[in-house]
């Protein structure tokens, strides 16, 4: 239990950094257009997947997940520098970058961390836990940011930028307190340059069927910098902008564990068909929404829909994975959700300068509903219920 606590924590002051400054991007960018703002996304989002996998079968071979965890947070505090020190959407494309490796270096290793932890019957909780942590720090972020551009009568973001360094490397401090279990590498004496192999047969047939729904509904799930910029569009200031991420961020955060002990107790399934269908069913709202009141209802909603998924889907492929390959299944999952984001905010910048937000909006919710639908009748397994 001591490990969950420290790993939420890191993540609670790492999110909390990194959302200083995420929904300020978008509109910092607005003048670039959507397109580029989903190019950004993507692009940076799916070339740092791909280490999800590797960082994730790597730390199988050797069981050094705390030594890649380390490296992972690392990064999020150096790239900080490019976007502190930024003068156009190049700039902060870098810090995209060098931040979403270090995600992509981590991601796998510390969620093995946290399912090693949690045991077997308590994976949701485990999961939901972190989960609502981590949303939490986000919560906190955001407040941070509308407090001090509220007191900065120039609105400056570099102001903001620099300030979020501190809970960055307060997170990775923290993160040396981990007490990783003792175990003996699959390969004792593997050699440093040795790639993984991106093998899809290291999976089990049930976790390739997930994989193939979550990828589905992932390449319909778009960043949420078009969330931000769509309430900008409607004439929403940016510090109200900050307020609807806010409460994105308070309502997941609330309901994250609770639908962690949920998905023990009752299955995983269910509950992350009414995430994907909620998902669909807001995209469609924000195509239709033009006040002010209808996006709090929807910005609400969204939090659900993070809620019910993003700790329960992770515990889901904990649960199907082979023991022995667990963090190699983590890291495909998460591979699979970063490479999926860059055609997903690419659809959505396009469509969006096109055909214009209802019709990028109205797809993607669309799509979501159908990979709910699929989700709930195709997966034939049962997924396992804590007793």
């Amino acid at each position: 239990m001591k490990n969950i606590w420290i790993l939420s924590l890191v993540s609670f002051f790492t999110d909390m950094g990194t959302y200083m400054v995420t929904p300020l991007i978008p509109i910092l960018l607005s003048s670039s257009g959507p397109f580029i703002i989903g190019i950004i996304d993507g692009l940076s989002e799916s070339l740092a997947s791909v280490l999800k996998f590797f960082s994730g079968r790597r730390s199988d071979f050797l069981k050094n997940r705390k030594g890649l965890a380390i490296v992972g947070y690392g990064l999020s505090g150096l790239g900080r520098v490019f976007l502190i020190i930024s003068s156009s959407w190049v700039s902060v494309f870098i810090w995209k970058l060098i931040d979403r490796t270090g995600k992509g270096i981590r991601t796998a290793p510390r969620d093995t961390l946290i399912s090693e932890a949690g045991g077997k019957k308590k994976q949701g909780r485990a999961f939901g836990f972190h989960q609502m942590m981590d949303m939490l720090g986000a919560s906190i972020g955001i407040g941070a940011a509308y407090f001090i551009l509220q007191v900065n009568e120039n609105q400056n973001f570099n102001d903001v930028f620099l300030y979020s360094l501190i809970p960055v490397i307060i997170g990775w401090v923290l993160l040396w307190g981990i007490k990783e279990r003792k175990h003996e590498p699959v390969v004792k004496e593997i050699p440093t340059t040795t790639i993984p192999k991106l093998d899809w047969k290291l999976l089990n047939p049930n976790v390739k069927k997930l994989m193939f729904i979550v990828f589905l509904f992932t390449i319909v799930n778009s960043s949420n910098s078009f969330l931000l910029l769509r309430a900008a569009d409607l004439g929403v200031s940016t510090n109200h902008v900050l307020l609807l991420y806010l409460l994105f961020h308070l309502i997941a955060s609330s309901f994250s564990y609770i639908s962690g002990v949920f998905s023990d107790r009752f299955g995983r399934r269910g509950l992350l068909t009414v995430g994907y269908a909620l998902y669909g069913f807001v995209y469609i709202g924000f195509a239709e929404a033009n006040t002010t009141i209808g996006l709090i209802i929807l910005f609400a909603f969204y939090g659900l829909y993070s809620a019910f998924t993003k700790g329960v889907e992770k515990a889901l492929v904990a649960d199907l994975a082979n023991p022995e390959n667990k963090g190699t299944a983590l890291g495909f999952y998460a591979m699979i959700t970063g490479i999926g984001l860059f055609p997903a905010s690419l659809l959505t910048g396009w469509l969006w300068q096109i055909f214009g937000a209802e019709v990028s909006f109205i797809i993607n919710g669309v799509i979501a509903i159908i990979a709910s639908i699929l989700l709930f009748r195709t997966l034939s397994f049962n997924v396992r219920k804590a007793t």
